[in-house]
């Protein structure tokens, strides 16, 4: 059966368990996928989705319906995936820098924690800082991102300068802050 976004929404405003479980049926394989990009493997991946889809029903009510409801419920599963690797600290070994290009100074992220780094990208863009994970964290190349998300060579490229470029004011901001 085919149900509204609208109607899905406003069943989980109400606390609806049939609402619900339509809501995570429809968005669970989406959200898996963005989890299994940075999870070692698919139990992590689901427990991760699992949690992001609980703030999702704690938090639908601030939904606006203003833009995407997708794009709304990805931004809370990648807060939740930051989340999991702050507190599994073990694992942050993923998210170490690399320097792709020369237009950036090396020295550009050593004196920040990845956790300062993820806390940054979490404040970009979510399409941006998913370009940016992919890229600069994973290692994967523009022509396999824009495999993986439907996007074009350019759209990726576009969406890593523009994360680069927020992440470059975020860090001036803070260190003149700091």
């Amino acid at each position: 059966m085919n149900h509204s976004e609208k109607d899905i929404i406003e069943g989980c405003r109400r606390n609806e368990r049939y609402w619900q479980e339509v809501l995570y049926r429809q968005y669970f394989p989406t959200m898996m996928r963005m989890a299994m990009r940075y999870a070692n493997d698919r139990e992590t991946a689901a427990s991760i989705v699992n949690e992001g889809m609980l703030k999702v029903y704690q938090k639908i009510g601030s939904f606006g319906f203003k833009g995407s409801f997708e794009g709304w419920m990805r931004r809370l599963v990648f807060h939740t995936l930051s989340d999991h690797y702050r507190r599994e600290k073990k694992h942050l070994h993923f998210m170490v820098f690399e320097e792709r290009d020369q237009s950036t100074p090396v020295n550009a992220l050593s004196d920040l924690y990845e956790e300062d780094i993820l806390a940054m990208v979490e404040e970009l863009p979510p399409s941006s800082a998913e370009v940016f994970c992919l890229y600069a964290i994973q290692g994967y190349t523009h022509v396999e991102i824009s495999d993986l998300l439907g996007i074009s060579v350019g759209t990726s490229k576009w969406h890593f300068s523009n994360a680069r470029k927020k992440l470059q004011e975020l860090l001036k901001q803070r260190r003149y802050a700091g």
